[in-house]
C-alpha cells in the first residue's frame, strides 16, 4: 500500500510539473496568458472575442470551451460578476464565490458558481443546464479588462478549477 501510494504520489507531481512547463501563450489586451498545450485554440464564434479555447475533459461528453473576451472595461467588475452570476436560474439559487487575488500586483477577481445555468446568447433563448459550473475571471489590462469564462458540467468542470486559477493569472507569474 505504502508503495502505491509513493507511486501516486510521483505521477501526480510529474503530471503537475508538465502542466506547468507544457503550455502555450494567448495574448488578449496586451496581456500574455499560458495554457495547457494539450488545449486546442478553435476559431471564435463572436466578435466579441479575443479568443477560444476547447479543453477535453475525463468524462465529459464533448470539450469544454474557454472563451476570452477583451472590450473596455464593460460596465466594471461587479456589474460583469453580477451578469455571470444573473445567468444562473433564481431557483434553486446557485452557490457562488466571488473573490479578489493579488496577482504580482494585480488584482484578479475569480467567480464560481454551481447551479442550473442558462445557456444561450446574451438576447436568445436561453436552455437551462442542471448542475452546471461556471468559472470566470476579470482581469485588469490597461484600459480594458480580460475576461475569461469557462461553463460546463460541474463534475468535468471541478477537474479544471485549479488549471483555470493557474490560467487566470499566468501573466503575472514569476
Amino acid at each position: 500500500m505504502k508503495r502505491f501510494l509513493i507511486t501516486s504520489l510521483a505521477v501526480i507531481s510529474t503530471a503537475a510539473a508538465s502542466l506547468a512547463e507544457d503550455t502555450t501563450p494567448l495574448e488578449a489586451a496586451g496581456l500574455t496568458f499560458q495554457y495547457p498545450s494539450a488545449w486546442t485554440k478553435s476559431a471564435t464564434t463572436s466578435m466579441m472575442r479575443v479568443a477560444t479555447l476547447e479543453a477535453k475533459v475525463e468524462g465529459a461528453e464533448k470539450p469544454l470551451e474557454v472563451a476570452f473576451f477583451s472590450f473596455g472595461a464593460a460596465g466594471g467588475v461587479k456589474a460583469n460578476v453580477d451578469r455571470w452570476l444573473g445567468q444562473f436560474a433564481p431557483e434553486p439559487k446557485a452557490e457562488s464565490k466571488v473573490e479578489e487575488i493579488d496577482a504580482g500586483g494585480t488584482k484578479v477577481t475569480l467567480v464560481a458558481a454551481t447551479g442550473t445555468y442558462n445557456d444561450g446568447p446574451p438576447m436568445g433563448a436561453k436552455t437551462p443546464k442542471a448542475d452546471y459550473t461556471l468559472l470566470g475571471a476579470i482581469i485588469p489590462a490597461g484600459e480594458n479588462n480580460v475576461f475569461i469564462k469557462l461553463t460546463g458540467p460541474k463534475d468535468a468542470v471541478a477537474k479544471l478549477n485549479d488549471i483555470f486559477r493557474k490560467l487566470a493569472t499566468s501573466p503575472f507569474a514569476k
